[in-house]
């Protein structure tokens, strides 16, 4: 059994770059970055770890319209190990970087500023059993 799956979440290091593919299919290219902190004895240290991630079609087109630097995303993906020769030096280079299958905006910097939407009140309620008999006290 193989498993390519990544979750990643971190702040955008740079505004999306958006651009289209000659069949018109959209890929959006961010840089993101996420921070671990740790202690070590009495210190605490930092391990930043950056990351590129590309994205194609309706969610590439939605990330290009909707973020910028210094927006926290979601994402989940797969990895991919890009190869290429340096045009300069021969030299074969490789990187990982992270093919987007979905993400989720966890704030925006201008909506953490603004102030929080007004607390509404909300009203349990139960669902009726489907049947009489059924109720065994089991919630399934």
């Amino acid at each position: 059994m193989n498993v390519n799956k990544v979750i990643y979440a971190g702040r955008l290091t740079r505004d999306p770059e958006l651009r289209y593919t000659p069949k018109g299919t959209a890929v959006a290219t961010v840089g993101m970055a996420c921070t671990l902190k740790y202690k070590s004895g009495d210190e605490w240290k930092e391990d930043t770890t950056f990351v590129d991630i590309e994205f194609f079609g309706r969610s590439a087109e939605t990330l290009g319209q909707s973020s910028r630097k210094g927006h926290r995303l979601y994402v989940e993906g797969r990895l991919k190990l890009d190869t290429w020769e340096d045009k300069n030096t021969h030299e074969k280079k490789s990187k990982l970087k992270i093919v987007g299958d979905s993400f989720q905006f966890i704030e925006r910097r201008e909506e953490s500023q603004a102030a929080p939407p007004p607390a509404q009140k909300r009203t349990a309620t139960k669902a009726a059993p489907a049947s009489g008999d059924d109720d065994d006290g089991e919630p399934f």
